[in-house]
């Protein structure tokens, strides 16, 4: 079952009995938790916990009533729950998980207790539209380095990077404009724009573990010493992703970016700019229309449903760092 937030989750919780039987008490619980779990360089385990929904009601029998009898059949219990806002989503990483579920407990007057339990997703959308305008606007970075290991080979190389905006949903592309000028006298390689999905894990304020896997890329060849490359509106894909907003989680983050790698045929580093950007779930509608028009960025293809889940975190090309 998935529920989104500021919409309340409806029973009826239904209970199959297939003989008569006396019950004290039916009770039910619903919960809603962070948890990381990380295996520090020592060996040990670390574990973190928080908590975001803690709630419980009883369906059948009242303190200080006798025993309720139930016939053989189906039973139902109606009851209404509201998700209170700011629930972060449901999410399920390689060292922890963001998780609520439902629990019920049957009690019979003897003790004897019959349990059951329940998960269920919990979706908190992001809205461009009601995230801050910047994310409407370009973004930018620049960098120069120096690149060879002497005055006869050394020189500069210049690189300039922007974005069509901040803000992406699932099917949308990513506009690249980029500047590369190598006034050095190394060949670089590869130029290389990839969007990239970091999950960081942390316990008491500080990162214990991350993973990153690169989503989606795009690349040119060599630039020779002298030269210049252009990259004008380069149109990069945002695959269909789960929702992601982890915004009252203080345990998990993720995190998006574009990366702009410069390779240099000589054995100096990479250049590399780094643009952070927000995926959303709704996306940005054209300036002044009105509420429900559909979106119009061109090039877009908008999936009909996203995936709940990350198929790829058994994926050894995940890098872990702990």
């Amino acid at each position: 079952m998935v529920v989104a937030i500021g919409r309340c989750s409806y029973g009826p919780h239904r209970l199959l009995r297939s003989t008569t039987i006396y019950v004290s008490g039916l009770h039910f619980h619903v919960v809603g938790e962070g948890v990381v779990r990380v295996r520090s360089q020592r060996a040990e385990r670390v574990y973190d916990k928080e908590n975001y929904i803690d709630f419980r009601m009883r369906l059948l029998g009242e303190p200080g009533e006798g025993p309720s009898l139930l016939s053989p059949g189906i039973h139902s219990f109606p009851f209404k729950l509201g998700l209170p806002l700011g629930l972060p989503s449901t999410f399920l990483g390689k060292h922890g998980w963001v998780q609520y579920y439902c629990k019920a407990a049957l009690r019979e007057p003897g003790g004897l207790t019959h349990k059951n339990q329940q998960v269920f997703i919990v979706m908190n959308p992001i809205d461009l539209n009601l995230e801050p305008p910047i994310l409407a606007q370009p973004a930018r970075q620049e960098i120069e380095q120096r690149v060879g290991v002497s005055c006869v080979s050394g020189g500069p190389v210049f690189c300039r990077v922007s974005l069509d905006r901040g803000g992406y949903v699932p099917g949308e592309t990513i506009g690249i404009s980029a500047t590369v000028s190598n006034r050095s006298k190394v060949t670089m390689k590869s130029t290389k724009a990839s969007l990239t999905e970091t999950i960081q894990y942390l316990c008491r304020g500080k990162v214990l573990a991350s993973e990153t896997r690169e989503l989606a890329s795009v690349s040119r060849g060599k630039i020779r010493p002298g030269e210049s490359e252009e990259w004008l509106n380069e149109q990069m894909y945002v695959p269909p992703l789960p929702p992601t907003n982890l915004r009252g989680c203080h345990l998990i983050n993720v995190l998006y970016h574009v990366y702009f790698v410069i390779s240099p045929k000589s054995l100096d580093k990479e250049m590399k700019l780094q643009i952070p950007i927000v995926l959303a779930t709704y996306p940005l509608r054209p300036e002044g229309a009105p509420v429900g028009t559909a979106p119009s960025k061109r090039g877009a293809h908008y999936p009909s449903t996203l995936p709940i889940f990350r198929p790829w975190l058994d994926d050894k090309a995940f890098e872990i760092q702990e």
